[in-house]
């Protein structure tokens, strides 16, 4: 606790010089701060042109002012302490209180207008990714503008030409911002509310972050080997279920600011690529899929009609983005007998656990942690553990959930006679490939590897 204090308080050190002055500060729209990690309710518009708010999962939608027809926010860039799972919290940069900062939503045609106030102990700049707008709003430090400096409140105003899905992010100091955490998402919907509604409409950032064990802040060189992959700044199984109603025709809205790229998959149900952060997708340019990849720096908009009942898996299938903690060095234990070697080093170290002879599974054991460090996989559903980590969550369909009602209905409650179950009587005989004889253990002869001709190196 003492060093998430330090961190706060070390950086408002450095900004006492440059806050913004009082007389400044009374001009400018209210910068609403959310540090809660649920998922907040749809924000309706209270005022401006109507439209079908989305649902950011585990996020909140940015409260704006009219002021002369013009929609008015303030975004803040400020050290936040995000909670990743219970259980760990991480030192990261982003925007009124959280990481990722909150999602922007307005309506095609807005004029919009954002003041971002730099609370960082260093500049910065926003760049409002996919947006086409004056080459001076476009928020690359040093080519489109000077840089925020620290205490400083730079002002953006464009209008928001085209419907879609987009993000923001720093365009300064790029590589240790972003991998700080400082990203949010943007949503332009189309003037005619009707057209591409959903009923249900959910969106969330891919980021990840490289924390070692026992520590609170990213490391922020890091290129590759991140331990830690999350949807909006939460990991499994703290990431929010997306809870739909059957029947429901369903939006998932995802943009990847990782170092790599992310298939999305969704278990039970088929689904279209209906956007990118280039635009809608036409109708005859779709088919259909289960997973999409998501490259670094894109944004795709999938849809489904949620007409399957149940708790369905979504998550990213590389399977190391779908663990917690992950270390790259450890070597592949599997079939080394460990007895002996357990026995002596439990006398110098008491209390280790082999781990990896039989796989990667714990089998329901944990073993200690450092401070601040979470399980590589956990969670448990109601058949057991499930273990997993990092980029996993449920979409959940029942057919008795009402509409604009986002909370857990809890497990699903499977229908007599449609759930696996282990067999006990006698097994059908196990085909074997044609013309294949199986080979007993005791018949087979050892077999000389040795390197192709011409590449032997000693």
């Amino acid at each position: 606790m003492n060093q998430r204090r330090s961190f706060l308080a070390g950086a408002t050190t450095l900004l006492g010089a440059g806050l913004v002055s009082r007389a400044g500060a009374a001009s400018l729209p209210e910068a609403p701060v959310q540090s809660a990690a649920t998922t907040a309710a749809p924000l309706m518009p209270p005022n401006g042109r109507p439209y079908n708010p989305v649902v950011t999962l585990n996020g909140w939608s940015l409260p704006w002012r009219m002021k002369d027809g013009v929609k008015e926010f303030h975004l803040v860039a400020e050290p936040v302490v995000r909670e990743v799972a219970p259980g760990m919290q991480a030192n990261l940069w982003g925007y009124n209180g959280q990481s990722p900062g909150p999602t922007i939503e307005v309506v095609e045609g807005d004029r919009v207008r954002i003041f971002v106030t730099n609370k960082l102990p260093e500049h910065t700049s926003v760049h409002w990714h996919g947006q086409i707008l004056p080459n001076g709003m476009d928020g690359v430090s040093g080519v489109t503008q000077p840089s925020i400096q620290p205490g400083k409140t730079f002002v953006y105003e464009f209008v928001a030409k085209h419907a879609g899905t987009f993000m923001y992010h720093p365009h300064a100091d790029e590589m240790a911002q972003m991998a700080m955490g400082m990203m949010g998402f943007w949503v332009t919907h189309p003037k005619d509310i009707r057209q591409h509604a959903v009923d249900r409409d959910f969106v969330f950032l891919l980021s990840a972050y490289d924390i070692d064990p026992g520590s609170y802040t990213p490391k922020v060189n890091t290129m590759l080997d991140f331990n830690l992959w999350t949807f909006n700044s939460r990991v499994f199984p703290a990431i929010d279920p997306m809870v739909v109603r059957q029947g429901d025709r369903v939006r998932i809205r995802a943009g990847n600011l990782t170092m790599t790229n992310h298939p999305l998959h969704v278990h039970g149900h088929t689904f279209e690529v209906t956007g990118t952060d280039g635009g809608w997708v036409r109708p005859a340019a779709r088919w259909p899929e289960v997973t999409t990849d998501i490259a670094v720096g894109q944004m795709r908009a999938i849809e489904f009609v949620a007409d399957n009942p149940g708790d369905w898996a979504f998550h990213c299938h590389k399977s190391h983005h779908t663990m917690n903690a992950m270390g790259h060095d450890v070597p592949t234990l599997i079939g080394v007998d460990h007895r002996g070697v357990a026995e002596k080093i439990n006398k110098l170290v008491p209390g280790y656990m082999v781990m990896g002879e039989k796989g990667g599974s714990m089998g329901g054991m944990e073993m200690p942690l450092p401070e601040n460090t979470l399980p590589m996989m956990t969670g448990t559903g109601q058949f057991g553990e499930i273990e997993m980590g990092g980029m996993f969550t449920l979409v959940k369909v029942r057919q008795g959930q009402a509409r604009g009602d986002y909370r857990d209905p809890g497990h699903y409650k499977h229908p007599k006679g449609t759930v696996a179950y282990e067999w006990t009587g006698e097994l059908p005989p196990a085909p074997s490939a044609p013309g294949m004889t199986p080979l007993a253990p005791a018949q087979g002869k050892p077999v000389d590897v040795r390197r192709g001709g011409g590449h032997d190196h000693h």
